[in-house]
């Protein structure tokens, strides 16, 4: 067990040391030099998209708070990936194409953490949040008094803390980052789609209880309506993740153990980049799809252009 740990460990570090290394590197350096591009590119709009998300929340007082804290904390996540997560993986690739190899070894490092790290906070908070409109469904008027304020800021809480510790075990052992990223992604998937399923089921099967009621009152439908509105958001975000983290799941499970091929690594980088996208993406779904948060915001660029 022990020699198959220090196998596991020498892979890892021999594939490290393979990113920064200028036989493998001088194969793909104007392939990196684009993505350089991109990234910084991606980096500003998340960054600006999200600031503007987080002033509009913190502006709009409709939300249910414990909702709000979770589309708060998801673009604060977001907002991580533009400021720290892709301007880290940008100064990797460059100290790689300029050979500034002890740079690229402590960067590279760095971009992994972090980049896990925030990428499961997404993940995790995306199905916080279909389950957060699972209750809200099946609890009704109760809703209010089970999920509060403090008990979501605890669920933020234990969200980073679990991502922190799951990715630092690389430190202590490396396999075991795959095994949590796995393990995390599994169910993570399996809880938001059953979640989704049980919501539509029980919508359905509401939407046939009420018209079969000839003296119902218009509050009932009103307030479906706007639920409706609420989940279709919140499955958007959820769509939205899967799609762009799929592909990457896909290369990281089609990487050999060692001997990376320079194709593989491209493929890796590229489909990394689309899972930062969708830091940039969030920001559109959210004044795409709730109304009170795009006024906000255009009332924000508004007023910001009349002062310049």
């Amino acid at each position: 067990m022990a020699a198959a740990n220090s196998t596991t460990e020498g892979n890892q570090k021999r594939i490290t040391e393979m990113y920064c290394s200028a036989e493998f590197i001088g194969e793909v350096d104007s392939e990196l030099i684009f993505l350089s591009v991109l990234n910084s590119l991606l980096s500003i709009t998340a960054f600006l998209g999200n600031a503007l998300i987080l002033v509009a929340l913190h502006k709009e007082s409709s939300f249910h708070p414990p909702s709000k804290l979770l589309y708060r904390n998801l673009a604060v996540a977001d907002l991580c990936v533009g400021i720290i997560a892709q301007p880290v993986d940008v100064a990797s690739w460059m100290s790689a194409v300029n050979e500034g190899w002890t740079i690229c070894y402590y960067t590279e490092l760095t971009a992994f953490i972090t980049s896990h790290i925030l990428c499961s906070v997404s993940l995790l908070t995306s199905t916080a949040i279909s389950v957060d409109r699972l209750l809200a469904l099946l609890l009704m008027l109760k809703y209010k008094q089970v999920v509060t304020l403090r008990r979501t800021y605890l669920t933020t809480i234990v969200v980073w803390v679990f991502c922190i510790a799951a990715t630092s075990s690389y430190f202590l052992n490396p396999v075991m980052v795959p095994w949590f990223i796995y393990t995390g992604i599994s169910l993570s998937l399996v809880t938001s789609i059953l979640s989704y399923t049980k919501i539509f089921c029980t919508l359905h099967r509401n939407q046939n209880q009420v018209r079969d009621l000839g003296n119902i009152s218009q509050e009932i439908p009103l307030n479906i309506s706007r639920y409706r509105n609420a989940v279709s958001t919140a499955l958007w975000v959820q769509v939205t993740l899967v799609v762009c983290y799929l592909p990457y799941g896909i290369t990281v499970a089609l990487t050999p153990p060692r001997d990376l091929p320079s194709s593989i690594y491209l493929a890796r980088q590229f489909t990394a980049t689309l899972v930062f996208f969708k830091s940039t993406l969030n920001p559109l779904l959210y004044c795409w799809k709730i109304r009170e948060v795009r006024q906000t915001v255009k009332d924000i660029i508004r007023k910001h252009c009349q002062t310049c």
